[in-house]
């Protein structure tokens, strides 16, 4: 035996009239006070759950679309700098006694927060308080002009200044090339 269900308009009909009965046995003040109550609950819930989150968004949007910005501009920054390692992939790779100059004006341009030691195909660096955007631009340098890579790396950061301490060993093909 097959069960039938109600027409939609029947069941809002089922709930709604025990409500309207119940309105209709109020006085007419206190109808318009109960409807007036409805009224603003159903604000208040619209303004909850649909204006409120909607404004949220628009007044965040302009710091989004920044910080989004700034992020596009870096990812670029740095799609380019890959491509031109890319492209220089292809050229010889500079001999030692480039790579060692290009390694100690790199280095010296750290101060003296770093001291350098070349034994062989490798190139030891000894870092003490060493600013990290310091720190940054001169792997930049050594990993550009003298074509080298860290291989081994041991640092700490001091966490009450924010500078590095410690050795990074690099190597590449130009410090391969004889002794």
């Amino acid at each position: 035996m097959a069960t039938r269900t109600a027409p939609p308009q029947s069941l809002l009909t089922r709930f709604t009239a025990p409500l309207g009965a119940a309105l209709h046995r109020l006085s007419p003040r206190e109808r318009r006070a109960v409807l007036s109550a409805a009224w603003v609950l159903g604000l208040g819930l619209l303004w909850w759950l649909a204006v409120a989150p909607a404004l949220t968004t628009l007044r965040e949007a302009p710091g989004r679309h920044a910080r989004l910005d700034a992020e596009l501009n870096q990812m670029q920054r740095m799609a380019a700098t890959a491509s031109a390692l890319r492209a220089d992939t292809n050229a010889q790779p500079p001999g030692r006694e480039a790579a060692q100059r290009a390694l100690e004006a790199a280095t010296a341009s750290l101060g003296g927060t770093a001291q350098l030691s070349v034994q062989g195909d490798r190139a030891t660096a000894t870092l003490r308080g060493t600013p990290p955007a310091a720190l940054a631009q001169w792997l930049a340098q050594v990993r550009i002009n003298a074509r080298l890579l860290p291989l081994e790396t041991q640092i700490t950061r001091d966490p009450s200044s924010g500078h590095w301490s410690g050795t990074v060993v690099l190597t590449g093909p130009g410090l391969a090339g004889g002794s």
